[in-house]
């Protein structure tokens, strides 16, 4: 059994931002050398996302405005959190759409759906962020 561990650094130039980090994702499978295995992909700060879906601007802002609904940054008093900093909403928003994903690796590359792409989702950017990319299997 082969692990690789790898990680990914942004620094997004907006507060809310989306990536698509699958070519980076299977890069680290192919450097890994793994033909049949798993993959973890997981955000390791607790402002930010990792998730899949496609990659279709018009969804990205569907997101964004669902987002918003369900946890608006503004007014930031309207949260307990914002004592200290202004971003409550970005802790909702990642908890809404998760922290990580796991993926299947056949014959060495990722076995996904049509359309599937894996995402990195920023809520409270401008600073460098990590991701966490994990790569077991044979």
């Amino acid at each position: 059994m082969k692990s690789y561990r790898k990680e990914l650094t942004f620094k997004t130039p907006t507060r809310r931002a989306y990536l698509n980090i699958t070519r980076e994702v299977q890069k680290a499978i192919d450097d890994a050398g793994v033909k049949e295995g798993l993959v973890l992909v997981n955000a390791m700060h607790i402002t930010a996302s990792v998730f899949i879906n496609d990659d279709e601007r018009g969804l990205h802002r569907d997101f964004e405005r669902f987002l918003e609904k369900v946890a608006p940054e503004k007014p930031h008093d309207q949260y307990e959190h914002n004592g200290y900093e202004d971003n409550a909403d970005a802790h909702i928003k990642r908890q809404l759409m998760g922290r990580e994903v796991v993926c299947a690796i056949t014959d060495g590359t990722l076995d996904f759906g049509p359309w599937e792409q894996i995402f990195y989702g920023e809520y409270d950017g401008m600073r460098a962020k990590r991701v966490l990319i994990k790569v077991i299997g044979i």
